[in-house]
């Protein structure tokens, strides 16, 4: 059923746009056809950058006129947002898809609400991932300076993914407003004196320059605050694909960063861990000195440590991060709402958490206040690695089986290196001392997910714990 009247033939319109971006003229256009009654099948749309080959079309046809009575066409907000940003993408059938969802509306006004259908969903996807290149330009344009007859302008090269150029130009106008740039890209290029913006033809990596001395610096900076204690190559990867590389000039430092990240982490865990003198020989003795330790940051902002406790000579110890708002006021580990959710799983995997001996990582609270409440901060690599000095005095003194390191930083604080949760859990790490790690999520991690996604990894929490609970049983006769 259509949204008006049935064409009365199987004529087919060719509409052809004045530039791949051209939301105006397409909305218009679009207005139009709904009001003289033009299905989607009956319509192809061509840009400059998108010429289509459609064997069904009639060549260049006069579009029918509305009818005077025809009712303006409905859109809702959702919708027009979407467009603006699904019609910059690359893919020649988004102004069918456009058109198909604009069509359906006038019949069913709510069909934006539907994530479940299928055009729903592919405007959806057609706008994220013009987003998302709109964010790669915005991080990976790279200005180098040229001298000019009336003085510098810097030029930088970028091949975008979608036709993104014109509508992300005022970014750069409001970022760079006092210098003169140009930005040249294979679909176009935008030029910037100052005041006026300006397009101009497609360029070639050839018509950009090559390098200026002000690289040097950059690169030298890059270098400077590269981390290897938080390289994570995937993670890296995933926000710097490769195909932006050839044209960043720190990107011939990143190949030889990776490969020395491993040693550099190394010398940092052993500047971190160094010897702080002798340990105290009794739990207590560690609890007392930890309470005036002030060799990181956190040990420095005014809170009281939290050392651990539970069962003498345990099977089980059990390492968390650091402690929270309520485990820091009350002076125990695991109090706190993510101390709940981790008793009532180590209950269901039938772990006595009396049993077992638990503490933290990290011993201080680090926060960071809003208000008056005091926000959770995780504690960096260099703040782990220093508080290893106590945990290691901490595991040597219980001296247990099995230790359960729930999350990331309590791997750190077993292994002295970066893990990756989801990879090393499920699986037993040998320790230093032959006992066995076993690595698992944060209860607080669970606390932050919502509907399926908690369900889900609730579910393998209670696997890991199941597992962990097993070798205990073993162990323990």
């Amino acid at each position: 059923m259509t949204p008006f009247r049935t064409m009365r033939s199987a004529e087919a319109f060719r509409v052809s746009l004045a530039a791949p971006d051209d939301f105006e003229g397409w909305r218009d256009t679009a207005r139009r056809l709904i009001q003289a009654d033009v299905p989607p099948d009956r319509i192809v749309w061509d840009s400059p950058a998108d010429q289509s080959t459609d064997l069904f079309a009639q060549g260049e046809r006069r579009l029918p006129a509305p009818p005077a009575d025809a009712p303006q066409p409905r859109a809702s907000r959702d919708f027009l947002q979407y467009a603006k940003s699904a019609i910059l993408h690359s893919d020649s059938k988004r102004f069918s898809l456009l058109y198909r969802l604009l069509w359906r509306l006038q019949t069913n006004p709510r069909l934006m609400d539907d994530r479940a259908d299928a055009d729903v969903r592919g405007i959806d996807e057609l706008a994220r991932q013009v987003r998302r290149d709109i964010h790669k330009m915005r991080a990976f344009v790279r200005f180098r300076v040229i001298e000019e007859p009336d003085g510098e302008r810097y030029v930088a090269w970028f091949e975008p993914g979608h036709h993104i150029l014109r509508s992300n130009a005022a970014f750069f106008v409001r970022r760079f407003t006092t210098m003169r740039w140009s930005i040249l890209t294979p679909q176009g290029s935008m030029h910037w004196d100052g005041e006026t913006l300006q397009e101009g033809p497609p360029a070639t990596r050839a018509d950009a320059p090559s390098g200026d001395p002000v690289e040097a610096l950059w690169r030298k900076y890059y270098t400077s605050i590269f981390n290897p204690a938080r390289l994570k190559v995937g993670a890296m990867l995933k926000e710097m694909p490769r195909k932006y590389w050839k044209n960043l000039p720190e990107a011939s430092l990143i190949p030889e960063m990776i490969a020395g990240a491993q040693a550099r982490e190394a010398g940092m865990v052993e500047a971190g861990a160094q010897d702080f003198g002798v340990l105290p020989d009794t739990l207590a003795g560690i609890a007392e000195a930890v309470q005036s330790c002030r060799r990181c940051d956190i040990g420095c902002n005014g809170t009281n440590s939290v050392m651990g406790e539970g069962a003498d000579a345990p099977v089980l110890m059990i390492v968390g991060e650091q402690p929270g708002d309520n485990e820091e006021e009350l002076g125990h580990p695991f109090v706190g709402p993510a101390g709940q959710l981790l008793r009532a799983h180590l209950k269901d995997a039938a772990i006595a958490i009396e049993q077992a001996y638990v503490t933290n990582a990290v011993k201080h609270f680090k926060f960071t206040l809003r208000g008056k409440r005091r926000l959770h901060q995780n504690p960096t690599a260099k703040e782990i690695d220093v508080c290893r000095w106590w945990l290691d005095g901490e595991r040597a003194l219980v001296r247990p089986r099995i230790v359960l390191a729930l999350g990331a930083s309590a791997a750190r604080g077993l292994l002295g290196r970066t893990v990756s949760v989801q990879k090393e859990r499920g699986v037993p790490l040998p320790l230093d001392d032959g006992s066995e790690l076993w690595i698992t999520t944060h209860p607080s991690y669970l606390l932050r997910l919502q509907d399926h996604g908690r369900a889900d990894e609730e579910q393998k929490f209670a696997n890991d714990l199941r597992c962990v609970a097993a070798r205990v049983s073993e162990l323990s006769h």
